[in-house]
């Protein structure tokens, strides 16, 4: 499972698992909002408390049906990406995207009012913590150790090998 000989095989496996679990955390709210027809993203944003004008307008009614489609199309392309280790640099930003959006309509700043938040926190949230997590994914590509990037991988370096 090691690909890279500067991580022992636990580093690299508890990279592989903090992958698949943010992958698993971000299929699970993209199905769960596609199969929920109620589901929608206004109330969320009308009651952002921070860059209110934005999210405003993200929830008016020429934007919301899109943004909506957005969201549950990238919550589950980047759990997918995350789970199969797929293209981890490029879903990993598009999460860490999603998240830092999630995180400043209601930051935990000093002086806003605490939106649908899971706990008052001062500065950090889930969100942000996530998002940090999703950085060292970017920062260590273990699609190479566990996922599908390993065979594309293989496959680019077996005709370079096969001249030697």
């Amino acid at each position: 499972m090691n690909q890279n000989p500067n991580f022992t095989s636990v580093q690299t496996f508890a990279l592989v698992a903090m992958r698949l679990l943010i992958g698993w955390h971000f299929l699970y709210e993209g199905v769960i909002k596609l199969y929920s027809p109620s589901w929608t993203a206004k109330g969320y944003l009308l009651s952002a408390t921070y860059m209110q004008s934005f999210f405003q307008w993200l929830a008016s009614e020429s934007m919301i049906s899109v943004v909506d489609t957005l969201n549950i199309a990238a919550l589950i392309l980047v759990g997918i990406g995350l789970i199969v280790g797929f293209k981890t640099k490029w879903v990993s930003v598009v999460g860490i995207g999603l998240l830092l959006l999630y995180y400043f309509a209601h930051p935990p700043f000093p002086g806003y009012a605490q939106g649908p938040s899971e706990g008052s926190y001062w500065l950090v949230n889930k969100n942000l913590i996530e998002a940090a997590a999703l950085l060292v994914v970017f920062l260590f590509p273990t699609e190479y150790a566990f996922g599908i990037g390993r065979l594309f991988m293989k496959k680019k370096m077996e005709p370079a090998h096969q001249l030697n």
